[in-house]
């Protein structure tokens, strides 16, 4: 009689490993479909190479990386292959603000003068207190002017450097290599007080706190306070709470954080690649990784939504996605579905159709990040080439579309596709 429970007991484990054997190689069929999709598709496209992830609450469903990281050298873009990934980078910053508090080196509601070096006040409104949490939701009023927007990207070598400081790289210009100086000194410039680059327009005259205005400044000047408050660089900060965490090895601020031979040319189009390239204000949109390195983080991220995070508390991470903003914070709220203007959680974006993430672009690449905690899906694409004509912007949605199809039919068991 005592032999019937054990019997039963192993009737069961079998049966739930045969279970699972079936989901992981019906996942395993769905996700090789997938990427035999997407390398047919991958020959017809206007950009050379891209990344995919798809994620849900549980973990990584799928990543991987198509066509070329070089079109001269005919390597592969893969899913190790490594790309910044622009805006996107602004993710970190709420992560690594919050992560600030829980240490008790700041609250997000402290004026941003109590741990800065210099005074940033709006002229305009010397007598309002600029916060950490306006910083965080681009309503503190800092624009993005032409010292930012031409002084901040700067080439990484010297060579055939007339020519490269005259690509044109839209509202922005290519900065000689001599010219970088660090992020800090970058900022009191700027919105400092009778510093060499400062004028009032540099801040908005509407009220710290009031408007939504998109600000690259405003977000870098956020990493400064966390380096302040913690006395440790952000670079350093993140490596400690973020990176190492979740295993990010080959991810880092800069090019000189990472391997370069691993990172993907960045191209103007099919053929012509522009030159490397880092930005001042590096945490705005300098974070580079592969896609298998930002699957971790994206499919932590949406653990965090659900309650089961590693990085912050449940307490954190609800104000991490909680609404900061209401409809009179807007001039103007874009509605896209997959638009990160619509309100703001802590630098996270969240779309008119309760979307979270991220979208970003610079020089030769166009990456988004978004997941639908209704579905449970999260997805990610980033691009190595400018998507300049209506052509290639469809045919990136054309495949941002298909993962959505994908992801439906994946049921995850903690696996990703191999390359």
């Amino acid at each position: 009689m005592k032999l019937l429970p054990v019997a039963i007991l192993i009737f069961l484990l079998s049966s739930c490993n045969s279970a699972n054997k079936e989901i992981h190689d019906k996942n395993k069929e769905i996700c090789q479909e997938l990427t035999d999709t997407l390398n047919k598709i991958t020959d017809t496209l206007d950009f050379n190479g891209f990344g995919v992830v798809l994620v849900n609450d549980t973990g990584v469903l799928y990543q991987n990386g198509f066509g070329f990281a070089n079109i001269a050298t005919k390597d592969k873009y893969t899913g190790h292959t490594l790309q910044n990934i622009a805006s996107i980078s602004k993710t970190f910053i709420g992560i690594a603000l919050l992560k600030a508090q829980e240490l008790g080196k700041l609250k997000l509601d402290d004026p941003i003068n109590q741990y800065l070096p210099f005074r940033v006040d709006n002229p305009y409104h010397p007598d309002m207190p600029i916060t950490i949490r306006q910083l965080a939701t681009h309503t503190a009023g800092i624009n993005d002017t032409e010292d930012y927007l031409f002084r901040a990207w700067v080439l990484h070598d010297t060579i055939n450097l007339a020519h490269n400081l005259k690509i044109d790289i839209g509202e922005c210009r290519f900065s000689a290599p001599d010219t970088k100086i660090p992020m800090e000194e970058f900022l009191k410039n700027i919105l400092v007080k009778d510093e060499k680059w400062y004028r009032p327009t540099n801040f908005s005259k509407n009220k710290p706190g009031t408007i939504y205005t998109y600000s690259n400044m405003g977000a870098t000047l956020a990493a400064l306070v966390i380096e302040k408050a913690t006395g440790i660089s952000y670079d350093q900060f993140t490596r400690k709470y973020i990176l190492d965490p979740l295993n990010m090895k080959t991810s880092g601020w800069g090019l000189n954080a990472i391997d370069l031979s691993k990172h993907t040319k960045l191209y103007i189009n099919k053929k012509e690649a522009y030159p490397f390239y880092s930005c001042i204000t590096y945490p705005d949109g300098s974070m580079i990784t592969s896609t298998e390195d930002f699957s971790k983080y994206m499919a932590e991220l949406m653990k965090g939504y659900f309650g089961n995070g590693r990085l912050l508390t449940k307490e954190s991470y609800a104000e991490y996605f909680k609404g900061q903003l209401k409809a009179e914070n807007f001039i103007k709220r874009n509605e896209g579905e997959y638009s990160d203007e619509y309100n703001m959680g802590i630098t996270m974006g969240i779309s008119s159709t309760g979307n979270f993430g991220h979208t970003g672009g610079d020089p030769g690449l166009f990456s988004m990040m978004f997941f639908n905690p209704k579905t449970r899906i999260g997805k990610y694409m980033i691009v190595n080439t400018d998507l300049n004509e209506p052509r290639s912007w469809k045919q990136h949605h054309t495949i941002w579309t298909l993962l959505d199809s994908f992801a439906v039919r994946l049921t995850n068991t903690g696996t990703v596709a191999k390359h």
